[in-house]
C-alpha cells in the first residue's frame, strides 16, 4: 500500500501498460471467430500447438526451445503469479518497474525489494545495488531467491546494453539468483537495426526464465495470452511443474478461442510481422517527438528505444508545478492528465519516488480518437504531419511550458 495525498484513498492497482492504439487486423478477427464456436477449454499451461508456436518464436530469435519447457497461461500477470508462487521466497526488482509486478509479488505474501537501476536505462538493477542489497537482506533475515528484470522495459521505454544486461546477469548468478526475463516489450523496439536486443537466456542458460506476454506486441489486451520458457534442466523441469499446479488450481487457463489467435501471430506470418513493425516504427516515431517536446520545456526523459511511452521527470520544473499547487507523483499524475485528457500516471505506480516529480506518457492515445485517424496514422508517411497528431503534440507542448518561468 502506497502514501496518500490530500485525504485520497491508498493506490493499490497500478495502471495497464499503454494500449496499442492501433484497430485489431482483420486477419486476427477472423481466426478468433472461426474458434468462436470451440468449446473445449486448453489444458493448464496451454496445449501443444500453442506450446510449438513459442519454441518457433523463440528460435527465430536464436533461443532453441522444447514444447516441454513452456508454459502458456492467460495473461503475464497470471503465469508471473505462478512461476513466482512455485519457486518461493522474495524478489528483488528494479526501480522503477512495471506497475503490475509489485502487488502480484505482495499478494503471494514475498516482499518485494527494489534497487536503483544504471543511469543508463532503466529494466536492470544496477548489478553492485543488487549485491549490496542481497547482502543486507540476507543480513536482516530475508530470503531473496529470484531477480526479476525486463529487456525492453516499461515504464521506462528503453533497453539495457548487452555490457550491463552481462553485469546484471553476473551478479544475480553470484548471488544464486534465478533471473525471470519479461521480454514482452521485445518486439517493440523503434529501430531494431540499430538496438541490439539480448536475453538473459543467452548469457545464464540454466537459471533464467523468459516471459513474453503477446499483449506486448502481437495480440489485443483484450485477448490475454501469455507464454513462459523453463530452463532445459531438472530445476526448471521442476519449476514448470509447480507453474503448472498453479495454473491448474487457480483455473488460470488460456480461452480456446485466443489459444488460436495466438498460435497464429506467434508464428508470424507477413501481415503480423508487418503491422508489428509498422506499429513499432509508429510508436517510436511519435515517443521521440513527445521526448523532444519534453526536453524543450527543460524536463528530463531518456530517450525511448521501446514500447508506447516516454517516461519523463519534470523535476527541473518543479517551481512552475509548485505554483499549480503539484507537489509529488500522486497530484502531478492528476494534474497532467486532467490538462491532457488522456490518463498520465505517476512515477509512484511503478515503485519510483512519491516525491519525484516522474510520468509515464503514453503514444497510444495521440495517434486519433477514431479508428480512420489511428489508420491514417499508421500509413502515413510522414505521421507527425497529420492535423490530429500536430494539435496533441502541441497541446503537450503548451501545457508543459505554461511550466516555465
Amino acid at each position: 500500500m502506497q502514501r496518500t495525498a490530500q485525504g485520497r484513498g491508498p493506490v493499490r492497482y497500478g495502471p495497464p501498460a499503454p494500449p496499442p492504439g492501433l484497430p485489431v487486423l482483420p486477419e486476427l478477427t477472423a481466426v478468433i471467430a472461426a474458434a468462436a464456436e470451440r468449446s473445449a477449454p486448453e489444458p493448464p499451461g496451454g496445449s501443444v500447438p500453442v506450446r510449438e508456436a513459442a519454441c518457433r518464436h523463440w528460435e527465430r530469435r536464436g533461443l532453441a526451445t522444447a514444447p516441454e519447457d513452456v508454459a502458456a497461461g492467460p495473461g503475464a500477470p497470471a503465469l508471473l503469479l505462478a512461476l513466482l508462487g512455485a519457486y518461493g521466497g522474495d524478489v528483488l526488482l528494479p526501480r522503477p518497474c512495471p506497475a503490475w509486478w509489485t502487488p502480484g509479488i505482495r499478494l503471494l505474501g514475498r516482499r518485494a525489494y527494489h534497487v536503483p537501476t544504471p543511469a543508463e536505462c532503466g529494466g536492470v538493477p544496477d548489478p553492485y545495488a543488487l549485491l549490496e542489497t542481497v547482502r543486507r537482506v540476507r543480513a536482516e533475515g530475508g530470503d531473496p531467491r529470484v531477480l526479476l528484470l525486463s529487456v525492453a522495459d516499461d515504464p521506462t521505454a528503453t533497453v539495457p546494453p548487452p555490457e550491463l544486461l552481462l553485469e546484471a546477469c553476473e551478479a544475480a548468478a553470484t548471488a544464486d539468483l534465478f533471473v525471470v526475463s519479461d521480454e514482452s516489450w521485445r518486439d517493440t523496439v523503434h529501430r531494431p537495426h540499430d538496438t541490439l536486443v539480448l536475453s538473459p537466456a543467452e548469457m545464464i542458460p540454466d537459471r533464467a526464465a523468459v516471459l513474453l506476454d503477446l499483449a506486448g506486441a502481437l495480440l489485443p489486451a483484450g485477448w490475454p495470452a501469455a507464454v513462459v520458457r523453463f530452463p532445459d534442466t531438472p530445476h526448471g523441469a521442476w519449476l514448470r511443474a509447480g507453474t503448472l499446479d498453479i495454473l491448474a488450481a487457480t483455473g488460470s487457463l488460456v480461452a480456446g478461442p485466443v489459444a488460436g489467435a495466438a498460435v497464429h501471430v506467434l508464428d508470424e506470418p507477413g501481415t503480423v510481422a508487418e503491422r508489428v513493425r509498422a506499429a513499432a516504427a509508429l510508436h517510436g516515431a511519435v515517443a521521440s517527438a513527445v521526448h523532444g517536446r519534453l526536453l524543450a520545456a527543460g524536463a528530463l526523459a531518456r530517450p525511448p528505444q521501446a514500447g508506447r511511452h516516454v517516461y519523463a521527470d519534470l523535476t527541473p520544473l518543479r517551481p512552475g508545478l509548485a505554483r499549480e499547487g503539484v507537489r509529488d507523483a500522486m497530484e502531478l499524475e492528476d494534474w497532467l492528465g486532467t490538462r491532457l485528457g488522456t490518463p498520465a500516471p505517476g512515477g509512484q505506480r511503478f515503485a519510483d519516488e512519491l516525491g519525484a516529480l516522474r510520468v509515464r506518457l503514453s503514444t497510444g492515445p495521440l495517434l486519433g480518437a477514431t479508428t480512420e485517424e489511428r489508420l491514417a496514422a499508421l500509413t502515413a508517411r510522414d505521421p507527425l504531419e497529420l492535423p490530429h497528431l500536430r494539435d496533441s503534440l502541441d497541446l503537450l507542448g503548451s501545457v508543459l511550458a505554461g511550466l516555465t518561468p
